[in-house]
Protein backbone atom coordinates (compact mmCIF):
# COMPACT_ATOMS: atom_id res chain seq x y z
CA UNK A 1 0.00 0.00 0.00
CA UNK A 2 1.31 3.46 -0.91
CA UNK A 3 2.42 5.92 1.75
CA UNK A 4 0.20 8.96 2.17
CA UNK A 5 0.06 12.00 4.43
CA UNK A 6 -2.22 14.99 4.57
CA UNK A 7 0.38 17.70 4.98
CA UNK A 8 0.58 19.79 8.14
CA UNK A 9 0.67 23.60 8.14
CA UNK A 10 0.64 24.47 11.88
CA UNK A 11 1.75 28.09 11.44
CA UNK A 12 -0.91 28.68 8.81
CA UNK A 13 -3.61 27.13 11.00
CA UNK A 14 -2.52 29.10 14.04
CA UNK A 15 -2.76 32.29 12.01
CA UNK A 16 -6.34 31.36 11.15
CA UNK A 17 -7.22 31.11 14.84
CA UNK A 18 -7.74 27.36 14.82
CA UNK A 19 -7.52 24.84 17.65
CA UNK A 20 -4.31 23.45 16.17
CA UNK A 21 -3.62 20.60 18.59
CA UNK A 22 -7.07 19.14 18.14
CA UNK A 23 -7.05 19.65 14.38
CA UNK A 24 -3.68 17.92 14.16
CA UNK A 25 -5.26 14.73 15.50
CA UNK A 26 -8.05 14.98 12.93
CA UNK A 27 -5.52 15.48 10.15
CA UNK A 28 -3.64 12.34 11.08
CA UNK A 29 -6.82 10.27 11.40
CA UNK A 30 -8.11 11.47 8.02
CA UNK A 31 -4.79 10.68 6.36
CA UNK A 32 -4.81 7.13 7.70
CA UNK A 33 -8.45 6.70 6.73
CA UNK A 34 -7.71 7.91 3.20
CA UNK A 35 -4.73 5.59 2.87
CA UNK A 36 -6.76 2.54 3.88
CA UNK A 37 -9.88 3.33 1.86
CA UNK A 38 -8.37 4.80 -1.29
CA UNK A 39 -4.76 3.75 -1.73
CA UNK A 40 -5.57 0.12 -0.94
CA UNK A 41 -7.60 -0.12 -4.16
CA UNK A 42 -6.00 -2.17 -6.94
CA UNK A 43 -5.86 -1.07 -10.54
CA UNK A 44 -6.50 2.65 -9.97
CA UNK A 45 -6.19 4.98 -12.97
CA UNK A 46 -2.92 6.93 -13.04
CA UNK A 47 -4.93 10.16 -13.35
CA UNK A 48 -6.12 9.75 -9.77
CA UNK A 49 -2.65 10.90 -8.73
CA UNK A 50 -3.76 14.53 -9.11
CA UNK A 51 -6.69 14.05 -6.77
CA UNK A 52 -4.52 12.21 -4.25
CA UNK A 53 -2.07 15.13 -4.34
CA UNK A 54 -4.87 17.61 -3.85
CA UNK A 55 -6.08 15.65 -0.82
CA UNK A 56 -2.55 15.81 0.58
CA UNK A 57 -2.69 19.62 0.29
CA UNK A 58 -6.35 20.07 1.13
CA UNK A 59 -5.66 21.77 4.48
CA UNK A 60 -2.61 23.71 3.31
CA UNK A 61 -1.88 24.40 -0.33
CA UNK A 62 -5.51 24.97 -1.25
CA UNK A 63 -6.02 27.20 1.80
CA UNK A 64 -3.02 29.31 0.79
CA UNK A 65 -4.53 29.75 -2.66
CA UNK A 66 -7.77 30.95 -1.13
CA UNK A 67 -5.99 33.36 1.21
CA UNK A 68 -4.16 34.84 -1.78
CA UNK A 69 -7.55 35.52 -3.41
CA UNK A 70 -8.76 37.10 -0.19
CA UNK A 71 -5.68 39.33 0.12
CA UNK A 72 -6.38 40.55 -3.42
CA UNK A 73 -9.71 41.87 -2.18
CA UNK A 74 -11.82 39.20 -3.83
CA UNK A 75 -14.55 37.31 -1.95
CA UNK A 76 -14.18 33.82 -0.48
CA UNK A 77 -17.62 32.36 0.14
CA UNK A 78 -18.49 29.16 1.99
CA UNK A 79 -21.56 27.19 0.93
CA UNK A 80 -23.76 24.35 2.15
CA UNK A 81 -25.95 23.65 -0.86
CA UNK A 82 -25.91 23.26 -4.64
CA UNK A 83 -28.47 26.06 -4.90
CA UNK A 84 -25.80 28.71 -4.46
CA UNK A 85 -25.22 30.49 -7.80
CA UNK A 86 -21.46 29.97 -7.61
CA UNK A 87 -21.08 31.67 -10.98
CA UNK A 88 -21.77 34.98 -9.23
CA UNK A 89 -18.87 34.46 -6.81
CA UNK A 90 -16.53 33.40 -9.63
CA UNK A 91 -17.61 36.43 -11.69
CA UNK A 92 -16.35 38.66 -8.87
CA UNK A 93 -12.97 36.92 -9.05
CA UNK A 94 -13.70 35.00 -5.88
CA UNK A 95 -13.69 31.45 -4.56
CA UNK A 96 -16.78 29.40 -3.76
CA UNK A 97 -16.03 26.47 -1.44
CA UNK A 98 -18.21 23.75 0.07
CA UNK A 99 -18.45 23.64 3.86
CA UNK A 100 -20.89 20.77 4.44
CA UNK A 101 -19.79 18.59 7.32
CA UNK A 102 -19.26 14.91 6.60
CA UNK A 103 -17.47 13.91 9.78
CA UNK A 104 -18.54 12.64 13.19
CA UNK A 105 -15.72 14.52 14.95
CA UNK A 106 -17.31 17.95 15.52
CA UNK A 107 -20.84 16.70 16.24
CA UNK A 108 -20.37 16.63 20.06
CA UNK A 109 -19.33 20.30 19.85
CA UNK A 110 -22.51 21.11 17.93
CA UNK A 111 -24.69 19.17 20.38
CA UNK A 112 -23.60 21.50 23.16
CA UNK A 113 -25.85 24.03 21.40
CA UNK A 114 -28.03 22.23 18.84
CA UNK A 115 -30.58 19.45 19.44
CA UNK A 116 -29.30 15.91 19.03
CA UNK A 117 -32.20 14.77 16.83
CA UNK A 118 -31.39 16.83 13.73
CA UNK A 119 -29.42 16.08 10.57
CA UNK A 120 -25.80 15.03 11.22
CA UNK A 121 -24.61 17.10 8.26
CA UNK A 122 -26.00 20.27 9.83
CA UNK A 123 -24.50 19.42 13.21
CA UNK A 124 -21.14 18.51 11.68
CA UNK A 125 -20.94 21.77 9.74
CA UNK A 126 -21.90 23.90 12.74
CA UNK A 127 -19.50 21.98 14.97
CA UNK A 128 -16.56 22.59 12.64
CA UNK A 129 -16.97 26.34 13.08
CA UNK A 130 -17.89 26.26 16.76
CA UNK A 131 -14.78 24.18 17.56
CA UNK A 132 -12.56 26.11 15.12
CA UNK A 133 -11.26 22.92 13.50
CA UNK A 134 -11.86 23.66 9.82
CA UNK A 135 -9.42 25.93 7.94
CA UNK A 136 -12.01 26.56 5.23
CA UNK A 137 -14.50 27.94 7.75
CA UNK A 138 -11.73 30.13 9.17
CA UNK A 139 -10.85 31.52 5.73
CA UNK A 140 -14.20 32.59 4.28
CA UNK A 141 -15.49 36.18 4.23
CA UNK A 142 -19.04 34.95 4.74
CA UNK A 143 -21.09 31.82 4.32
CA UNK A 144 -24.18 31.23 2.26
CA UNK A 145 -27.05 29.45 3.93
CA UNK A 146 -30.34 28.36 2.38
CA UNK A 147 -33.79 27.34 3.56
CA UNK A 148 -34.06 23.82 2.14
CA UNK A 149 -34.93 22.37 5.55
CA UNK A 150 -36.00 23.55 9.00
CA UNK A 151 -32.82 22.38 10.72
CA UNK A 152 -30.68 24.39 8.34
CA UNK A 153 -32.62 27.62 8.33
CA UNK A 154 -32.74 27.80 12.14
CA UNK A 155 -29.10 26.76 12.52
CA UNK A 156 -28.03 29.61 10.25
CA UNK A 157 -29.39 32.07 12.82
CA UNK A 158 -26.99 30.64 15.38
CA UNK A 159 -24.12 30.24 12.92
CA UNK A 160 -24.42 33.95 12.12
CA UNK A 161 -23.13 34.60 15.65
CA UNK A 162 -19.89 32.86 14.72
CA UNK A 163 -19.41 33.90 11.09
CA UNK A 164 -21.37 36.29 8.81
CA UNK A 165 -24.14 34.21 7.24
CA UNK A 166 -26.18 35.30 4.22
CA UNK A 167 -29.39 33.29 3.92
CA UNK A 168 -31.27 32.88 0.65
CA UNK A 169 -34.91 31.84 0.58
CA UNK A 170 -35.36 28.74 -1.57
CA UNK A 171 -38.91 28.44 -2.93
CA UNK A 172 -40.57 25.12 -2.20
CA UNK A 173 -42.54 25.00 -5.45
CA UNK A 174 -41.69 25.73 -9.10
CA UNK A 175 -44.44 28.06 -10.27
CA UNK A 176 -43.80 31.37 -12.02
CA UNK A 177 -44.22 33.26 -8.75
CA UNK A 178 -41.59 30.99 -7.17
CA UNK A 179 -39.21 31.63 -10.04
CA UNK A 180 -39.67 35.38 -9.51
CA UNK A 181 -38.85 34.96 -5.81
CA UNK A 182 -35.71 32.99 -6.60
CA UNK A 183 -34.56 35.56 -9.18
CA UNK A 184 -34.95 38.29 -6.56
CA UNK A 185 -32.89 36.23 -4.12
CA UNK A 186 -30.16 35.77 -6.76
CA UNK A 187 -30.05 39.55 -7.29
CA UNK A 188 -29.69 40.06 -3.53
CA UNK A 189 -26.89 37.52 -3.39
CA UNK A 190 -25.12 39.27 -6.27
CA UNK A 191 -25.35 42.54 -4.35
CA UNK A 192 -23.84 40.88 -1.27
CA UNK A 193 -20.92 39.49 -3.28
CA UNK A 194 -20.36 42.88 -4.93
CA UNK A 195 -20.34 44.54 -1.51
CA UNK A 196 -17.54 42.24 -0.32
CA UNK A 197 -15.64 42.55 -3.61
CA UNK A 198 -15.99 46.33 -3.67
CA UNK A 199 -16.91 46.31 -7.36
CA UNK A 200 -19.92 45.64 -9.57
CA UNK A 201 -20.06 42.43 -11.60
CA UNK A 202 -20.21 43.01 -15.35
CA UNK A 203 -22.00 40.96 -18.00
CA UNK A 204 -18.65 39.94 -19.45
CA UNK A 205 -17.44 38.66 -16.08
CA UNK A 206 -20.64 36.75 -15.40
CA UNK A 207 -20.64 35.28 -18.91
CA UNK A 208 -17.07 34.03 -18.45
CA UNK A 209 -17.95 32.55 -15.05
CA UNK A 210 -20.98 30.75 -16.48
CA UNK A 211 -18.74 29.21 -19.14
CA UNK A 212 -16.13 28.18 -16.56
CA UNK A 213 -18.61 26.44 -14.25
CA UNK A 214 -20.44 24.88 -17.21
CA UNK A 215 -17.09 23.41 -18.27
CA UNK A 216 -16.68 21.90 -14.80
CA UNK A 217 -20.12 20.35 -15.04
CA UNK A 218 -19.41 19.08 -18.56
CA UNK A 219 -16.31 17.31 -17.26
CA UNK A 220 -18.37 15.70 -14.47
CA UNK A 221 -21.03 14.68 -17.00
CA UNK A 222 -18.28 13.03 -19.07
CA UNK A 223 -17.11 11.09 -16.01
CA UNK A 224 -20.70 9.97 -15.35
CA UNK A 225 -21.07 8.67 -18.91
CA UNK A 226 -17.83 6.70 -18.65
CA UNK A 227 -18.93 5.14 -15.37
CA UNK A 228 -21.94 3.81 -17.28
CA UNK A 229 -19.69 1.64 -19.48
CA UNK A 230 -19.16 -2.06 -18.84
CA UNK A 231 -16.92 -2.81 -17.12
CA UNK A 232 -16.81 0.49 -15.24
CA UNK A 233 -13.30 1.94 -15.74
CA UNK A 234 -13.17 3.61 -12.32
CA UNK A 235 -14.32 2.67 -8.84
CA UNK A 236 -17.29 4.38 -7.25
CA UNK A 237 -15.08 5.53 -4.37
CA UNK A 238 -12.70 7.33 -6.71
CA UNK A 239 -15.61 8.91 -8.59
CA UNK A 240 -17.19 10.04 -5.31
CA UNK A 241 -13.90 11.61 -4.25
CA UNK A 242 -13.75 13.53 -7.53
CA UNK A 243 -17.31 14.78 -7.06
CA UNK A 244 -16.46 15.93 -3.52
CA UNK A 245 -13.28 17.68 -4.65
CA UNK A 246 -15.33 19.56 -7.27
CA UNK A 247 -16.59 21.71 -4.39
CA UNK A 248 -13.05 22.60 -3.21
CA UNK A 249 -10.71 22.83 -6.19
CA UNK A 250 -10.11 25.75 -8.52
CA UNK A 251 -12.70 25.17 -11.30
CA UNK A 252 -10.50 25.57 -14.38
CA UNK A 253 -7.73 23.36 -13.05
CA UNK A 254 -10.24 20.79 -11.84
CA UNK A 255 -11.87 20.58 -15.28
CA UNK A 256 -8.53 20.13 -17.05
CA UNK A 257 -7.38 17.38 -14.69
CA UNK A 258 -10.71 15.58 -14.79
CA UNK A 259 -10.75 15.66 -18.59
CA UNK A 260 -7.22 14.24 -18.60
CA UNK A 261 -8.44 11.43 -16.35
CA UNK A 262 -11.43 10.86 -18.61
CA UNK A 263 -9.07 10.52 -21.59
CA UNK A 264 -7.38 7.71 -19.68
CA UNK A 265 -10.73 6.17 -18.77
CA UNK A 266 -11.79 6.16 -22.42
CA UNK A 267 -8.64 4.19 -23.24
CA UNK A 268 -9.56 1.77 -20.47
CA UNK A 269 -13.05 1.36 -21.90
CA UNK A 270 -11.67 0.68 -25.38
CA UNK A 271 -9.31 -1.92 -23.91
CA UNK A 272 -12.02 -3.53 -21.78
CA UNK A 273 -10.11 -2.67 -18.58
CA UNK A 274 -12.40 -2.17 -15.60
CA UNK A 275 -11.77 -1.10 -12.04
CA UNK A 276 -13.40 -4.40 -11.09
CA UNK A 277 -14.61 -7.43 -13.01
CA UNK A 278 -17.63 -6.92 -15.24
CA UNK A 279 -19.47 -9.49 -13.11
CA UNK A 280 -19.43 -7.13 -10.09
CA UNK A 281 -22.95 -5.96 -9.13
CA UNK A 282 -23.52 -2.42 -10.41
CA UNK A 283 -25.16 -0.18 -7.81
CA UNK A 284 -26.59 3.31 -8.12
CA UNK A 285 -26.96 5.49 -5.02
CA UNK A 286 -29.82 7.92 -4.62
CA UNK A 287 -30.68 10.35 -1.84
CA UNK A 288 -28.88 12.75 0.47
CA UNK A 289 -25.41 14.15 -0.23
CA UNK A 290 -22.20 12.53 1.02
CA UNK A 291 -19.97 15.40 2.11
CA UNK A 292 -16.24 14.78 2.41
CA UNK A 293 -15.05 12.56 4.14
CA UNK A 294 -18.28 10.52 4.23
CA UNK A 295 -17.15 7.46 2.25
CA UNK A 296 -18.83 4.84 4.44
CA UNK A 297 -21.53 3.42 2.15
CA UNK A 298 -19.36 3.37 -0.97
CA UNK A 299 -16.60 1.60 0.95
CA UNK A 300 -19.00 -1.02 2.32
CA UNK A 301 -20.50 -1.67 -1.11
CA UNK A 302 -17.21 -1.98 -2.93
CA UNK A 303 -15.50 -3.98 -0.19
CA UNK A 304 -18.41 -6.43 -0.58
CA UNK A 305 -17.61 -6.82 -4.28
CA UNK A 306 -19.91 -4.26 -5.94
CA UNK A 307 -19.08 -1.19 -7.99
CA UNK A 308 -20.98 2.08 -7.53
CA UNK A 309 -21.77 3.57 -10.94
CA UNK A 310 -23.81 6.69 -10.14
CA UNK A 311 -24.87 9.09 -7.38
CA UNK A 312 -28.24 10.79 -7.74
CA UNK A 313 -27.54 13.31 -5.00
CA UNK A 314 -26.38 16.88 -4.46
CA UNK A 315 -22.78 15.66 -4.35
CA UNK A 316 -23.45 13.80 -7.61
CA UNK A 317 -25.66 14.31 -10.65
CA UNK A 318 -28.00 16.82 -9.05
CA UNK A 319 -25.03 19.21 -9.03
CA UNK A 320 -23.86 18.80 -12.61
CA UNK A 321 -26.69 17.41 -14.77
CA UNK A 322 -27.97 20.84 -15.95
CA UNK A 323 -26.05 23.64 -17.67
CA UNK A 324 -26.71 27.37 -17.92
CA UNK A 325 -27.54 28.89 -21.31
CA UNK A 326 -24.35 30.67 -22.43
CA UNK A 327 -26.14 32.70 -25.11
CA UNK A 328 -27.33 35.81 -23.23
CA UNK A 329 -24.84 38.69 -23.12
CA UNK A 330 -26.83 41.16 -20.98
CA UNK A 331 -26.60 40.94 -17.21
CA UNK A 332 -30.31 40.66 -16.49
CA UNK A 333 -30.79 37.98 -19.15
CA UNK A 334 -27.81 36.07 -17.72
CA UNK A 335 -29.31 36.17 -14.22
CA UNK A 336 -32.59 34.88 -15.63
CA UNK A 337 -30.82 32.04 -17.45
CA UNK A 338 -28.90 31.23 -14.29
CA UNK A 339 -32.10 31.15 -12.25
CA UNK A 340 -33.82 28.87 -14.76
CA UNK A 341 -30.96 26.38 -14.50
CA UNK A 342 -31.00 26.32 -10.70
CA UNK A 343 -34.76 25.83 -10.68
CA UNK A 344 -34.19 22.49 -12.47
CA UNK A 345 -32.52 21.00 -9.38
CA UNK A 346 -34.91 18.38 -8.01
CA UNK A 347 -34.14 18.52 -4.29
CA UNK A 348 -36.64 16.77 -2.04
CA UNK A 349 -37.51 20.15 -0.51
CA UNK A 350 -39.80 20.73 -3.50
CA UNK A 351 -43.42 19.74 -3.71
CA UNK A 352 -44.55 18.17 -5.90
CA UNK A 353 -41.31 16.52 -6.96
CA UNK A 354 -42.26 13.76 -9.40
CA UNK A 355 -39.44 14.81 -11.74
CA UNK A 356 -36.92 13.46 -9.23
CA UNK A 357 -38.50 10.01 -9.40
CA UNK A 358 -38.24 10.09 -13.20
CA UNK A 359 -34.66 11.35 -12.97
CA UNK A 360 -33.70 8.44 -10.71
CA UNK A 361 -35.07 5.94 -13.24
CA UNK A 362 -33.37 7.74 -16.14
CA UNK A 363 -29.98 7.70 -14.42
CA UNK A 364 -30.47 4.07 -13.44
CA UNK A 365 -30.81 3.12 -17.08
CA UNK A 366 -28.02 5.39 -18.31
CA UNK A 367 -25.53 4.02 -15.78
CA UNK A 368 -26.46 0.40 -16.56
CA UNK A 369 -26.97 -0.13 -12.84
CA UNK A 370 -28.49 -3.36 -11.55
CA UNK A 371 -29.88 -2.08 -8.27
CA UNK A 372 -30.60 1.14 -6.38
CA UNK A 373 -29.53 1.92 -2.82
CA UNK A 374 -31.40 4.89 -1.37
CA UNK A 375 -29.27 6.59 1.26
CA UNK A 376 -30.72 9.05 3.76
CA UNK A 377 -29.05 10.82 6.63
CA UNK A 378 -30.81 10.43 9.96
CA UNK A 379 -33.58 12.99 10.59
CA UNK A 380 -33.57 14.16 6.95
CA UNK A 381 -37.34 14.17 6.79
CA UNK A 382 -37.84 15.26 3.19
CA UNK A 383 -35.61 12.53 1.74
CA UNK A 384 -36.84 9.92 4.18
CA UNK A 385 -40.45 10.57 3.16
CA UNK A 386 -39.70 10.92 -0.55
CA UNK A 387 -37.95 7.54 -0.34
CA UNK A 388 -41.43 6.02 -0.38
CA UNK A 389 -41.97 7.20 -3.96
CA UNK A 390 -38.53 5.98 -5.05
CA UNK A 391 -39.23 2.56 -3.52
CA UNK A 392 -42.63 2.35 -5.23
CA UNK A 393 -41.06 3.23 -8.59
CA UNK A 394 -38.42 0.52 -8.15
CA UNK A 395 -41.10 -2.02 -7.25
CA UNK A 396 -43.04 -1.14 -10.44
CA UNK A 397 -39.89 -1.46 -12.53
CA UNK A 398 -38.65 -4.64 -10.85
CA UNK A 399 -35.42 -2.96 -9.71
CA UNK A 400 -33.54 -4.52 -6.77
CA UNK A 401 -33.73 -1.93 -4.01
CA UNK A 402 -32.39 -1.16 -0.55
CA UNK A 403 -33.08 1.88 1.64
CA UNK A 404 -30.78 2.76 4.50
CA UNK A 405 -30.72 5.59 7.03
CA UNK A 406 -27.44 6.36 8.72
CA UNK A 407 -25.17 8.98 10.27
CA UNK A 408 -21.39 9.47 10.32
CA UNK A 409 -20.55 7.19 13.23
CA UNK A 410 -19.11 3.69 12.68
CA UNK A 411 -21.59 2.12 15.11
CA UNK A 412 -23.96 0.78 12.46
CA UNK A 413 -21.23 -0.54 10.14
CA UNK A 414 -21.83 -4.20 10.98
CA UNK A 415 -25.58 -3.93 10.50
CA UNK A 416 -25.16 -2.06 7.21
CA UNK A 417 -22.65 -4.60 5.98
CA UNK A 418 -25.11 -7.44 6.57
CA UNK A 419 -27.92 -5.63 4.77
CA UNK A 420 -25.68 -4.62 1.87
CA UNK A 421 -24.41 -8.16 1.37
CA UNK A 422 -28.02 -9.42 1.23
CA UNK A 423 -28.86 -6.66 -1.26
CA UNK A 424 -25.96 -7.61 -3.52
CA UNK A 425 -27.05 -11.23 -3.41
CA UNK A 426 -30.50 -10.08 -4.55
CA UNK A 427 -28.84 -8.33 -7.53
CA UNK A 428 -26.83 -11.43 -8.40
CA UNK A 429 -29.94 -13.61 -8.31
CA UNK A 430 -31.87 -11.15 -10.50
CA UNK A 431 -29.02 -11.18 -13.03
CA UNK A 432 -29.08 -14.97 -13.38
Amino acid sequence: MEQFEIKAYPALWEGLGMEVARFEKSRQMLGEMYRKIYLSQPNRPAGMGYFDALMAEIFGGRIEEMLAVKRAGRPVVGTFCVYIPEEVVVAAGGVCVGLCGGSQGPIPDAEKVLPRNICPMVKSAYGFKAARICPYFQTVDFVYGETTCDAKKKTWELLNRLVPTHVMEIPQMKRERDKALWLAEVRDFKAKVEEVAGAAITAGELGAAIKLINDKRRALQRLARLRGKRPSPISGKDALLIEQIAFYDEPGRFSRKLNELCDELEERVQGGLGAVADSAPRVMLSGTPMALPNWKVHHLLETAGAVVVNEESCIGSRYFKDLIDEGPDRLEAQLTALTERYMQIDCSCFTPNDERVEQVLTEYRQSQAQGILHYSLQFCHTYNIEEIKIREACEREGIPYLAIESDYSPEDTGQLQTRIEAFLEQIREAAC
